[in-house]
């Protein structure tokens, strides 16, 4: 979105992102009315409140005094087209306060309102921020999907890890990476060191092949290491298998398959 002339917005905003209560202060730009709405602090609240209020001014640009320049509600609020934000200093807010309330009233206007404020009567003295292109938006939604996505393999990871130093720990000798479909699937087609061992040479050496482990002496160590693996208790009762039927290996695998 292009840069606007201070006169073309249909409604104005004061935005106090608080960490406990996230005060809005609303006018619209064709009246003296203003709304005051406390949203509940969730990414999913801010989601399905800005599209109903763009829709409400018709796709209309609308300007928002906050205090913040970038961090999570400021990019959240810049994938929308319509907004034009207006970072205000807390130093300039704080010194309009004292100004405009001088006896700290308890009726003292919020400080979405005081944003407001100063966004309708000193528009001229603030620089909104840069716009971002569609395509910058886009990439910024991916860059946030991606982040997500590296934090829940991590935590699955770490998960499967702590199980396995309680169980089965000779799988973290075997299979250093643990988010690979090698590691997952061996885990979860042999929970325990017994069901490995029973196994038959032939199937874990058809295992190993089809998960693209290189090599004849690599796939001979495995098997030896299998072999002769101690198990770390006998106790079958404080046993809990650590991947039953491969449901971690279907939600955590990311890695390369090739490097085992």
């Amino acid at each position: 979105m292009t840069r606007l002339a201070t006169d073309e917005f249909a409604a104005f905003m004061g935005l106090d992102w608080a960490d406990a209560k996230p005060d809005i202060c609303l006018q619209a730009a064709s009246s003296d009315k203003r709304e005051v709405q406390v949203l509940e602090h969730r990414p999913a609240v801010i989601e399905a409140w800005a599209p109903v209020l763009l829709q409400r001014f018709a796709g209309g640009p609308i300007a928002i005094a906050l205090e913040l320049n970038q961090g999570p509600i400021v990019e959240a609020l810049r994938h929308y087209d319509g907004w034009v934000l207006f970072p205000i200093n807390p130093m300039m807010r704080a010194q309009y306060r004292a100004a405009f309330t001088p006896s700290r009233a308890k009726d003292a206007p919020t400080d979405a309102e005081l944003q407001l404020e100063l966004l309708l009567r000193h528009r001229d003295q603030l620089t909104p921020l840069a716009p971002q292109s569609p395509e910058m938006r886009a990439w910024a939604q991916l860059v946030e999907y991606r982040r997500r996505l590296v934090g829940d393999r991590v935590r699955i990871t770490n998960r499967l890890t702590r199980t396995l130093k309680n169980d089965f720990p000779q799988v973290l000798q075997w299979f250093p990476n643990k988010e690979t479909l090698l590691c997952c699937n061996f885990i979860g087609q042999w929970p325990t060191l017994n069901s490995a061992q029973l196994a038959r040479r032939s199937t874990l050496e058809r295992f190993f092949r089809q998960h693209h482990l290189r090599g004849a002496q690599r796939i001979h160590e495995r098997l030896e290491a299998i072999k002769d693996a101690t198990p770390l208790t006998t106790d079958e009762g404080g046993h809990h298998p650590p991947c039953p039927h491969g449901a971690i290996a279907r939600d955590s695998v990311t890695g390369d398959l090739g490097s085992h």
